[in-house]
């Protein structure tokens, strides 16, 4: 079945949000085993939206609208797709009770437009939305089906879990079932001439790559008769990925973040952690304070951006700085090394480096990073070349600094197996 995703807000168009609607629903469909052939952005015009989404129906099963059903007058998504499929607008006296109540509970009366959210049209499946007033709705016309949700990511992605994905699953043929296989440490060019003779082979399974910052995923997709067939068919893709691509790989987990898996690595081998972090600024310690239960193993974070802070909390040595430079690998040597000795964690990070748009050097460009890992005392010290905006370079710096981790933590590891044997 094929579907196609139609963004509408002119801000989306104007450049003033990011599109996340669209990446994760054609994630999501992705996974569903639904070929997605067309994405459109079409502003607040009913006459273009009609345009567009008259096109869509004609090539498409499914059509998947978000943004549009809002209250004002420039919200016409609802309108628009009544209007061109030949269904009337209806009061839904069910979702009438639910704005009135909505409003009531934050000690507000709705205004006279809140009440054009409570009109559907007549005939359609209409989806709840605890997040907000704006119902989501299902169209069921002859030959395809319209889905629309709401604009908001808070909304529209849990009405996306909740109704709209059992609702697809149910239109598949068969079952549907994924996989997916996270790799870091590893450029997406590489994952992908390594998996190509998988990937030009493909039937059923099917082999999809994913880049993120500083990672790149893998998703095997096979459909069956019942999710137990299906995921027996991804088994053998998956063997196969672990055997070329080892320990790169560290999870196979769709809820298993990098830092997840790092911080379950230090859990498990009872390892403690701190960082100390300088261009990244707070960043690598923000992430991984976001899995929970992470005060088990992270016991602080240092933000030395200055060179006198770095001398005061990390004791990097004034002649260190005098001679190498903040940005240098003996100063993320002193970092992490000082980091270690105030804590007195298991484990130390550091990072130091350029992240512009200023301050680089033909010698030390903008993007130049330093990372050192610290592991019971075994410092390792990297240099990395990132490109991009400002914040793209202290993503990239974060993301490296989780790879490194992970790979000391597994080979501090690795070294105890050893000698126990």
């Amino acid at each position: 079945m094929t579907v196609e995703l139609i963004s509408v807000g002119t801000e989306i168009l104007l450049g003033s949000i990011v599109n996340t609607n669209a990446a994760y629903l054609a994630e999501q469909c992705a996974g569903l085993g639904l070929s997605c052939y067309y994405q459109s952005v079409v502003g607040d015009n009913a006459e273009r939206l009609a345009l567009t989404l008259k096109c869509a129906m004609e090539r498409a099963d499914i059509v998947i609208l978000s943004g549009g059903l809002g209250p004002t007058e420039d919200d016409l998504t609802k309108e628009t797709a009544a209007k061109l499929c030949g269904s009337r607008l209806v009061d839904n006296e069910d979702w009438r009770k639910r704005i009135s109540e909505f409003f009531d509970a934050r000690g507000m009366k709705p205004t006279e437009n809140n009440w054009k959210q409570a009109k559907v049209p007549e005939g359609a499946i209409v989806l709840d939305n605890p997040n907000g007033t704006a119902p989501g709705l299902i169209m069921e016309q002859k030959n395809v089906r319209i889905i629309l949700l709401p604009g908001p990511p808070n909304e529209l992605v849990p009405m996306f879990e909740t109704s709209v994905k059992p609702y697809l699953e149910q239109l598949a043929p068969g079952a549907i079932y994924s996989q997916t296989v996270k790799i870091c440490g590893v450029g997406e060019s590489k994952v992908e001439t390594e998996i190509k003779d998988l990937i030009d082979a493909q039937t059923n399974p099917t082999l999809a790559t994913y880049a993120k910052t500083g990672e790149v995923h893998l998703r095997v997709t096979a459909s069956a008769g019942s999710e137990k067939e299906a995921k027996k068919l991804t088994k053998p893709m998956v063997k196969e990925l672990k055997a070329r691509f080892g320990a790169d790989i560290y999870t196979t987990e769709d809820d298993v973040t990098l830092e997840k898996a790092v911080e379950d690595l230090l859990l498990a081998n009872k390892l403690t952690l701190t960082c100390a972090e300088s261009c990244t600024g707070g960043l690598l310690s923000a992430r991984l304070v976001n899995v929970p239960g992470s005060s088990e193993v992270f016991k602080a974070g240092l933000v030395t951006y200055s060179n006198k802070a770095k001398r005061k909390l990390l004791n990097v040595k004034k002649s260190t700085l005098q001679k190498y430079g903040a940005v240098s690998a003996k100063t993320a040597e002193e970092m992490v090394k000082g980091a270690a000795f105030i804590s007195k964690c298991d484990v130390t990070v550091a990072t130091t480096g350029i992240a512009g748009p200023d301050g680089g050097t033909k010698e030390k460009p903008v993007g130049l990073v330093y990372i050192a890992c610290s592991v019971k005392g075994k410092v390792t010290v990297k240099e990395y070349h990132f490109t991009g905006s400002r914040a793209k370079v202290r993503e990239s710096a974060v993301s490296a600094a989780l790879t490194l981790m992970r790979s000391c933590i597994l080979e501090y590891i690795s070294d105890i197996t050893f000698r126990k044997k």
